[in-house]
């Protein structure tokens, strides 16, 4: 039976460690990129490279982007991180710790790197539920990147056409986090805070506050260490 591999992108968070198992629950050899693109702390990085290690892939490759030279994002530059936020609040404007272009830039290293394994299909975390104002975690923008891929690719174009799969893309994050508990997802090794206190979450940014909305919705614990809950 030929082995069916697939390339998934992988943060290290939440969203993007459910992706992976749901990937590898598909029967795909998963093949993990993951970025240092400047942001301002290291432990996603440490946290993805855990993971992917303990779910066994195929491969797992970290690629530097420096997107902290372009600024722009509280992620990446010397910009404050908003706290605290209403969740009504954060579904009626592009926040700050938006990293401009960085989506489009870490699929097209996901769309060569396929390329080159001869994989056709690429699975990535976006949500467009509890996306915080993102545009580029939008259906929309993931169609037209998937167009735009079979347009401009030898593969794409001479018969192996690319898919792209956000299987988290219209679920809430209780819904994520029960898909993920149901296979076998340990949470507790995951990242999602944007301005970690001392290696831990800080549990007042727009990402811890989905995130522990999540669990508690979904009737469980965050088992991942806060500074603050």
């Amino acid at each position: 039976m030929k082995i069916r591999h697939a390339v998934v992108l992988l943060s290290g968070g939440l969203d993007s460690t459910t992706v992976l198992a749901i990937a590898q629950a598909q029967g795909f050899a998963c093949n993990c990129l993951s970025f240092q693109y400047g942001q301002r702390q290291a432990i996603e990085l440490e946290r993805a490279r855990a993971i992917a290690r303990k779910a066994g892939v195929a491969r797992h490759l970290v690629v530097r982007v420096d997107l902290d030279a372009i600024g722009g994002s509280a992620l990446t530059a010397d910009i404050e991180v908003p706290k605290d936020r209403p969740f009504h609040e954060m579904e009626q404007e592009i926040p700050v710790t938006y990293v401009p272009g960085r989506n489009i830039l870490f699929l097209a290293h996901a769309l060569s790197w396929a390329e080159v394994l001869g994989a056709a299909d690429i699975f990535l975390g976006i949500n467009a539920v509890d996306y915080s104002g993102y545009p580029d975690c939008r259906p929309e923008f993931l169609r037209a990147f998937e167009e735009m891929a079979n347009l401009g690719t030898k593969a794409g174009t001479t018969g192996t056409a690319f898919r792209f799969h956000a299987p988290l893309i219209h679920l809430s994050k209780k819904e994520i986090i029960l898909k993920g508990m149901a296979l076998g997802v340990d949470y507790s090794q995951t990242h999602s805070c944007y301005d970690p206190v001392k290696g831990r979450a800080c549990g007042r940014c727009d990402a811890c506050r989905l995130r522990l909305q999540g669990f508690a919705e979904a009737g469980l614990t965050d088992p991942a260490p806060y500074a603050q809950r």
